[in-house]
């Protein structure tokens, strides 16, 4: 069999085992992901996993690199993407996702053993820097709404009295009157 027939058939077979899991993702015919864990978990990763033209001769493409990701430490980054480039080696010449994809899953404790949370704060001082103030921002009007707003004031910038009153009549005509009951 040739290259793209064996990803042909591991396609099928990966389709058919992953389907209606929301934790397999395929992004194309050669590109995948897999989050291993729950979306609350704090320890879930999503492994991104590329095929090249000559899988599974060689080993896929296997990254850390999505959003979801961005919680995790390269240091842990850097432990499951060897542990999980040990078992592609293990078994290169195979169809090898279903087995990475589980082993992932069976050994999450043990990749994110040493895991700590990245946590990435913005801190922003006003004034001598001991005390934090948030800036309030002015509603931001458009050129129509301030066109609106011009038309109805006078000279002065005075709204005319009674801008907000209710047509009684219109009013009326909506809601009916008492003799409609």
């Amino acid at each position: 069999m040739t290259a793209n027939e064996d990803q042909e058939m591991e396609l099928e077979a990966l389709l058919s085992i992953y389907e209606g899991d929301e934790c397999f993702k395929e992004i194309s015919s050669s590109s995948f992901q897999f989050r291993i864990g729950d979306l609350d978990d704090t320890k879930a990763f999503i492994l991104d996993v590329t095929w090249p033209e000559t899988y599974p001769e060689t080993s896929p493409e296997i990254t850390l690199d999505s959003f979801f990701n961005n919680k995790i430490s390269a240091e842990t980054k850097q432990l499951i993407l060897s542990k999980l480039e040990e078992q592609v080696e293990a078994n290169l010449g195979t169809a090898m996702m279903y087995t990475l994809f589980e082993w992932a899953k069976e050994n999450k404790v043990e990749l994110m053993e040493n895991h700590k949370p990245v946590v990435i704060a913005v801190t922003t001082s006003i004034g001598d820097g001991n005390t934090a103030k948030k800036k309030e921002r002015k509603e931001q009007l458009t050129k129509s709404q301030k066109r609106k707003i011009v038309n109805k004031t006078d000279h002065k910038g005075v709204l005319p009295r009674g801008w907000d009153w209710i047509d009684v009549v219109k009013h009326l005509s909506r809601t009916g009157g008492r003799d409609d009951e």
